[in-house]
């Protein structure tokens, strides 16, 4: 029995890794040259000090389960939590950055909300309306709480986590929890506190040397990656799969596609074309990261929070910032603070295909009028790019469910941040989720 994964990613890294600990036989094939996907950290040495960027995922969100198997690869020496600071939210509202209500007491006597979005929020646990199928986040949210909380609240949000529109995104596919709450409590923040303690508690972290660090300690423990070596086509056969690449054809049982929509399309369409063809309208939009470096002393702003995020009815240039320097030691030195923009995602994609200079430039202006910023320039900034970032879980990710359910029955298995979840830890779950159930149809239950 051997198990072929198309793409080192997270995915299918923690795939691999978790067959092997099975001893069960697989092949990982990657066409970049090295592994991590998205994952890429940068520690660059400029004049004014050492800077650690990361280029894709800032942080993981775990619990007790996932530090556990953390431990198991060698990582909790490495292992930075975020700062306490970093619990503080800010949205962008009336002209300056305000504190988002984290609790009952900011939220009741704080200045955030309105009286009638306050009324509204209490009064949840009488709203007897049910989802509608295919409900968008904003439609729900607007049905169960009220408009300012979709406009000043949940938008940026889902702009911040998905680079999405609340408009868009189905509420099925983003949060399932909210409509188990409301199906099984008849209210969301009824079922939230009933539930509090079932969830475990979870924390933010990173890594001494960024996120890579996962991704390299995964790959250097597994016997059978393949790096540079991009799969050119697969074929069904009556035993399982051909995989055939620039070295040569492999032969596999079962075979995992691992890769965004765009490589899966490419490899599945001779054999199915209806999954190809629903696999093409799954949107990714463009999103540009700035990472700029300030000096403490010429930014007035305390920075006291994970960061801002900016409400598109603010019209605001970018969807916002993170204070990374305020969440994790060790980003840049000590009298600076680094700052990573997010320009574009679906609600404003034009500004992320900007030149770098404009982009440069609108995001400097925006730092200086947010943050009250008196220097003219930043002592270090860098830019990086994604003309594809996140998939959108909107409608047409549901009408990708039935294809990979045909392709299931044929061995061809589905384990990608496209379906059932996008977060790192979703798709670490995913993974050994998967690596279980193909351990069960290969007859080895050792675990």
């Amino acid at each position: 029995m051997t198990i072929g994964i198309i793409g080192a990613g997270i995915s299918g890294l923690t795939l691999a890794y978790e067959l092997q600990k099975r001893g069960i036989e697989y092949h990982i094939w990657e066409a970049a040259d090295q592994a991590g996907g998205y994952i890429q950290s940068r520690r660059e040495v400029a004049e004014g000090g050492s800077y650690l960027r990361e280029l894709g995922p800032n942080s993981l969100l775990g619990d007790a389960d996932l530090l556990r198997w953390l431990d198991e690869l060698g990582l909790t020496p490495d292992l930075t939590f975020s700062k306490p600071v970093s619990k503080v939210r800010y949205i962008f509202r009336n002209g300056q950055y305000q504190q988002l209500p984290s609790g009952p007491p900011s939220l009741l006597f704080g200045s955030f909300f309105s009286w009638k979005t306050k009324w509204a929020i209490f009064q949840e646990r009488n709203n007897k309306t049910v989802s509608p199928e295919n409900e968008t986040l904003a439609q729900f949210f607007r049905r169960r709480f009220s408009d300012e909380i979709v406009d000043s609240a949940l938008g940026p949000f889902v702009a911040g986590i998905y680079a999405g529109d609340p408009e868009q995104l189905l509420v099925s596919e983003t949060f399932p929890s909210l409509l188990e709450y409301e199906k099984d409590y008849g209210s969301v923040l009824r079922g939230l506190i009933k539930n509090q303690s079932k969830t475990g508690r979870r924390q933010s972290f990173s890594f001494r040397d960024g996120m890579q660090m996962l991704p390299n300690a995964l790959a250097v423990k597994l016997k059978n990656l393949s790096l540079s070596s991009p799969v050119k086509r697969i074929v069904k056969i009556a035993d399982g799969w051909q995989v055939e690449t620039a070295t040569g054809t492999q032969t596999v049982n079962m075979l995992v596609l691992t890769t965004g929509t765009d490589v899966t399309t490419r490899l599945v369409e001779p054999t199915y074309p209806v999954f190809a063809k629903a696999l093409r309208n799954v949107t990714y939009p463009p999103m540009t990261a700035i990472h700029s470096v300030y000096k403490r002393a010429d930014v007035r702003h305390p920075l006291d929070g994970f960061g801002g995020l900016n409400p598109k009815s603010e019209k605001r240039f970018s969807s916002g910032h993170i204070w990374n320097s305020s969440v994790f030691d060790g980003r840049c030195p000590e009298d600076e603070v680094l700052l990573t923009t997010m320009v574009g995602g679906q609600m404003n994609p034009a500004n992320a295909q900007l030149p770098d200079d404009v982009i440069f430039r609108n995001v400097h202006q925006e730092l200086v009028d947010s943050f009250g910023i008196r220097a003219s320039k930043p002592v270090f900034r860098a830019i990086q790019r994604w003309e594809r970032a996140i998939p959108q879980y909107d409608a047409a990710i549901v009408a990708v469910k039935q294809p990979v359910k045909v392709a299931e029955a044929d061995n061809l298995f589905v384990c990608a941040n496209w379906y059932g979840g996008i977060s790192l830890s979703d798709c670490i779950r995913k993974a050994r989720e998967l690596a279980e159930q193909l351990a069960g149809k290969a007859g080895i239950n050792n675990f």
